[in-house]
């Protein structure tokens, strides 16, 4: 058996969809004899939850949510120190890191009965900016404008709603200047629509921002997306779908285990679908080789 299990729900994911699964998942959870189902409250309540039940001694925690509810859950696993399983169940709008990692994320009765099953997981790097840990991306410029612009579209669920966004924003958006540094050199200021430091491949729901990203090779890539005009921007985008932008003018690619950024003033970013505002105009993103053991079958 993979030792005790506690399943925490956010009811609030995927506008709703949480609640909405929560009776699958305490029927499926059951039918392993997993009956502890907690859920959150408040918006990153994820992490007090799983504190808690760290504390009890769980080893085992069913996060059922999306990207950012699994990031929640996972920075209370590694802030712990406790060498605590994480396993998906995707309620969330992207869910993107399960998509990575292999995780069956819409299969509840496989997640529950793998849950309890010893053998059932891989260890994988997470990447870490400021105190926060992210497993899927820090994102900074053109998609902290799309989650700004992602409450203004109340009718569209899921993947469609990142990708409404994102055409709103193709237009509008202005640009930010970054200065990206690694060992390797550094290249100085210079204008970006976005730039993604990506641990796993998939973002925004429908975009494979990272084609060559792996979660056991000690490294981030770095997806640099320079400023352009609105028609290129819109190539850029239908690319970003297949995974081919890489391969465009404009776009800059590299790995490294530490990227060190430059802006002109504390910036927001986002963790995990997550809204961040820095602390400083200088941040340091770095990879954590294998920290975190996630339920993959």
């Amino acid at each position: 058996m993979g030792g005790r299990v506690c399943v925490i729900v956010n009811p609030a994911a995927g506008r709703g969809r949480g609640a909405r699964t929560l009776p699958a998942v305490r029927e499926a959870f059951a039918a392993v004899g997993v009956t502890d189902v907690r859920t959150t409250e408040i918006r990153e309540g994820e992490r007090a939850v799983a504190r808690r039940a760290i504390d009890e001694g769980f080893t085992t925690l069913v996060a059922v949510g999306g990207d950012g509810t699994w990031g929640n859950v996972a920075n209370a696993i590694l802030a712990s120190g406790a060498d605590c399983r994480l396993a998906l169940v995707a309620a969330g709008t992207g869910n993107d890191f399960a998509k990575t990692v292999g995780a069956p994320m819409r299969d509840i009765p496989l997640t529950a009965r793998l849950a309890v099953a010893d053998g059932s997981d891989v260890r994988v790097d997470v990447g870490k900016i400021e105190d926060q840990f992210f497993l899927n991306i820090a994102g900074f410029g053109f998609d902290i404008a799309v989650l700004e612009d992602i409450p203004k579209i109340p009718l569209l669920r899921g993947d469609a709603v990142y990708i409404v966004s994102a055409l709103r924003q193709i237009i509008g958006y202005g640009g930010v200047e970054i200065g990206v540094a690694t060992g390797a050199g550094d290249r100085g200021m210079r204008r970006h629509l976005m730039l993604v430091i990506a641990n796993a491949k998939n973002f925004g729901g429908a975009f494979k921002i990272a084609p060559q990203a792996s979660l056991s090779d000690g490294k981030l890539d770095a997806i640099a997306i320079y400023d352009t005009t609105a028609m290129k921007r819109l190539g850029l985008f239908a690319a970003a779908g297949k995974g081919t932008h890489v391969t465009k003018p404009g776009v800059g690619v590299e790995q490294a285990a530490k990227f060190s950024l430059t802006f002109a003033s504390p910036p927001a970013y986002e963790t995990d679908g997550e809204y961040r505002r820095a602390k400083s105009a200088r941040l340091e993103v770095t990879c954590v080789p294998g920290a975190l053991r996630v339920v993959a079958g």
